[in-house]
């Protein structure tokens, strides 16, 4: 295993010796392949050059003055990229993160991303395929047929792209269908008895109408085991279909049609035990069992595997109309669903403490964007557009307690938790007939209806006021609504007991101080006395202030599932309506056809995030938290006041406000015969980033105030010789929180999530570096045969895993394969992905229903395989 600091040394000044190499190589390259800095198919090129659509029209990669990662459909097919999750080994600014579920997976550039783990978060990175948004992770993951090259524009991208894009955009576009007969075939074989087949046809209909069809299907046995139930986990099971027509009756008009579905039906994700925590002896006393510290440990226990189920389709038309010689006008309508089935036993053992934890969702997205460009010849051009939006999601959850979780409970509270119980019930006026504390089945029933509509207006104007100069100003209008209903409930009836008032219902001589009782905390216990930390001292009016001789709150900790306050209610809408004016200033001069700079300055936005989970709380502002048995008792709020206090209501936040970023960027680009280069130094902030936190029982959604990130990126890519090809890319990030008051991080010595104020603070799981190498040979060897080498390396620096944990992790992959491909279209290649098997875990998660634990998300083991491809 190469050390990462000694690595990132090393591939720098290679780096710097590759581009310095190239720029003494490129006067003497005059006859050999024209580079770029991406690995590029001749259908890519024009002239030798890469078409890239980041601008929302067709421009070389040297006259798009945006940083934006080309990856072109060689470089997918040598590195054997299956999905987005496979593709941040070629792009060092992209971080894609699989959680517990295929339905969420997290994507991050340049440091900054969200949106797994709640639906109704979403992403700042937006994911477009063929000009359509996706606008959640489950609809963003699927394989693709003939896909003709992924650009990622790094940096707020909201002048164009609206309020889906704060942090960047990922654009996967497909090749249209030919009005030329032809098509291929790949067919894959690889450990884990993996098989993937994918394929597709196009050709003409008639002179004006062609088609194309193509499928792909992945599957693959897991390369994980739960140990007590012999089955697989993280296995493969995908399948997919897409149609396209084109219809082009003109060279004025063109009409391209999409429809496609796909699905996902399999077991994932493995989780590892980090730290076995105090509970791990009620675990085992139980007779369950769990990997134990073992951070790395693929394999695990579990009561039943897994179920990760989506469906996601969707149909698409675009429209392009040469309304004059320099006018011409797009429309793209589409409709996109998701249906999704998660469930799993969150608890990682083999005791039954929790014995459902599902969520089914349905995504409804309807978009409609409507533009118009122009191509004059004179020194103004312009694009103007308008875009429509609206989504609606339904989603249900349970969490539901096993058949061991009583008995868990008692050994947690020696026995008292259900010793206790009659005088819980008596005291509390609980009847007989609701179920036995922690009973089978009891636990949390969740509905949340969320309706999502926006519009916006936007527009680019370029200005060259001199020969090579460019003056670029854009602006792009949002108007954003949500609304979102919820009908949540509890049958937990331990969790909704108001322990306070248990104690004065019981006469017992004490009470909590108004703002000192929290239900999860687990006050220290002394003569059978809960001792409250942090309260004021005792005075003679009030001997007892400084503490409470109410036993019944050591069961505080056990009341994982309380009641829900529903909205919208008379106090809370449920409803939310934001505007903005995100903007684009730059200036790109070019030196010459090879060299040109730029200079921009952009803002970018998104809209208001609802929780859509059952850690939605009412803000601090409408309700104050608290008993009234409490000495003194909570004052008034308006929740109170509307006669809507919950016992074990506590504050949080219902939604998180809009987030906004801007960049100050300057970029320089260079394409030589045989050399190619893009550099982009920047400063990147966020304002009230949207921050999600998992806490061992749920997710709370706050705003980061203030997050910078300074940096560069450069890439390059050179080739010496006929058939040689290298690329090299690099990022430096150096991320900080500016401003963060209401945090969350790990306490060290309790393992425990806790509010924290992280300003100043580096933010975790950012790497300071990110190298990505890699080197392509293809030696003719003959009669239109050839064989072609290729190898590609990425590697991360150490970054802390978790806020308040010393836990690290340093990420690498090692990709390689040998294809021989004959003049008759076939190819044969033997492959590998993630050889050199780093162990590290990418995000760590306090244990669920178990304090003091933590989980991980253990990687992925090397695979590898060989593929027969025909291209005719």
């Amino acid at each position: 295993m190469i050390k990462s600091e000694r690595f990132v040394r090393v591939a720098l000044l290679s780096t710097i010796g590759m581009l310095s190499m190239g720029v003494a190589t490129a006067a003497h390259a005059q006859e050999q392949t024209p580079a770029a800095t991406d690995t590029a198919t001749a259908d890519e090129e024009v002239g030798g050059e890469i078409i890239v659509t980041a601008s929302k029209r067709e421009k070389t990669l040297q006259d798009t003055p945006i940083s934006v990662s080309v990856t072109g459909a060689e470089a997918i097919k040598r590195s054997q990229v299956r999905d987005l999750i496979d593709l941040q080994t070629l792009v060092p600014s992209l971080k894609v993160g699989q959680l517990q579920s295929s339905a969420n997976t997290n994507f991050i550039i340049r440091g900054f991303g969200n949106g797994a783990n709640n639906a109704g978060i979403e992403p700042s990175v937006g994911v477009f395929i063929d000009g359509v948004y996706r606008s959640r992770s489950a609809a963003q993951i699927g394989d693709l047929p003939n896909i003709q090259r992924i650009e990622v524009l790094r940096g707020p991208q909201s002048t164009l792209f609206g309020k889906n894009a704060s942090a960047g955009i990922i654009s996967i576009v497909t090749k249209e269908p030919q009005f030329k007969f032809g098509g291929n075939l790949e067919a894959s074989y690889g450990n884990y008895n993996a098989i993937v087949v994918k394929g597709d046809i196009t050709g003409p209909i008639s002179e004006t109408l062609a088609f194309s069809l193509g499928g792909n299907f992945n599957k693959r046995d897991g390369f994980s085991k739960y140990i007590n139930l012999n089955q697989d986990n993280n296995n493969r099971n995908r399948w997919g279909l897409r149609g396209q027509l084109l219809f082009e009756p003109s060279d004025a008009f063109k009409l391209r049609i999409i429809g496609d579905y796909d699905k996902i039906d399999e077991v994932c994700c493995s989780i590892s035990n980090i730290f076995d925590g105090p509970t791990g002896n009620a675990v085992r006393a139980l007779g369950g069992n769990l990997v134990s510290n073992q951070p790395y440990a693929l394999d695990s226990y579990a009561n039943f595997a897994s179920i990760n189920k989506i469906d996601n389709y969707g149909i698409s038309a675009q429209a392009d109309f040469d309304l004059t010689d320099t006018l011409s006008l797009t429309s793209i309508s589409a409709y996109r669903a998701v249906r999704s089935f998660t469930n799993a036993d969150s608890d990682f053992t083999s005791a039954d403490l929790i014995g459902e934890n599902s969520n089914h969702t349905k995504i409804d997205t309807y978009t409609q964007e409507l533009r118009i460009a122009s191509n004059f010849d004179g020194p103004v051009n312009f694009l103007l557009g308008a875009y429509g939006f609206h989504e609606k999601i339904d989603s249900q959850a349970q969490l539901l307690y096993g058949k061991d979780f009583r008995g868990y409970a008692n050994l947690l509270t020696g026995g008292n938790y259900s010793a206790f119980e009659p005088t819980l019930r008596a005291l509390n006026g609980i009847p007989a007939t609701v179920a036995p504390f922690g009973s089978q089945g009891l636990g949390r029933h969740e509905d949340y209806n969320y309706t999502n509509d926006a519009l916006s207006i936007f527009g680019q104007l370029d200005f060259e006021p001199v020969e090579n100069l460019t003056l670029t100003v854009g602006a792009n209008y949002t108007n954003d609504w949500k609304k979102v209903a919820t009908n949540n409930s509890t049958t937990d009836t331990f969790s909704t007991i108001d322990l306070v008032q248990t104690g004065a219902n019981a006469g017992l001589p004490g009470s909590i101080p108004a703002g000192i009782y929290t239900p999860g905390i687990l006050y220290p216990r002394t003569n059978s006395c809960s001792t409250v930390t942090g309260a004021p001292p005792a005075s003679p009016g009030n001997p007892t202030r400084s503490g409470s001789c109410n036993p019944f709150l050591a069961f505080a900790p056990l009341q994982f599932l309380p009641g829900f306050l529903n909205f919208p209610n008379v106090v809370e809408s449920g409803k939310t309506h934001d505007d903005n004016l995100s903007y684009t200033l730059r200036a790109n001069y070019k030196f010459s056809r090879q060299l040109s700079v730029y200079a921009t300055y952009a803002t970018g936005f998104k809209a208001t995030s609802f929780n859509l989970s059952y850690d939605s709380r009412p803000f601090a502002a409408d309700f104050i938290p608290g008993s009234p048995a409490q000495v003194p008792a909570p004052a008034a709020s308006p929740i109170r006041t509307a006669g809507l206090a919950l016992a074990n209501l506590t504050t949080g936040t219902r939604f998180a406000r809009p987030e906004k970023s801007q960049v100050y960027e300057v970029g320089v680009k260079g394409q030589f015969e045989g050399f190619g280069f893009n550099l982009a130094v920047f400063k990147q902030i966020l304002k009230d980033f949207q921050s999600n936190v998992f806490q061992g029982t749920g997710f709370v959604l706050g705003n980061a105030e203030k997050q910078s990130t300074v940096g560069f990126e450069l890439d390059g890519s050179l080739t010496p010789v006929k058939g040689l090809n290298f690329t090299a890319s690099v990022t430096y990030l150096d991320p900080k929180y500016d401003l963060f008051t209401g945090g969350s991080a790990f306490n060290p010595l309790t393992n425990t999530v806790v509010p924290t104020n992280l300003t100043g603070q580096t933010p975790s799981g950012i790497s300071d570096w990110s190298v990505a190498v890699g080197g392509t040979y293809t030696l003719d060897v003959g009669g239109d045969n050839s064989v072609t080498f290729h190898t590609d390396y990425a590697m991360n620096s150490a970054y802390q895993i978790a806020q308040g944990l010393p836990y690290k992790a340093s990420v690498e992959s090692l990709n390689a394969s040998i294809a021989f491909g004959l003049a008759n279209g076939l190819e044969f290649s033997v492959w590998g992905r993630n050889l050199t098997e780093p162990q590290y875990n990418p995000v760590i998660f306090p244990g669920v229903a178990q304090t003091g634990s933590l989980s991980g998300y253990p990687p992925p083991p090397a695979t590898y395989g060989g593929t027969v491809r025909f291209k005719f």
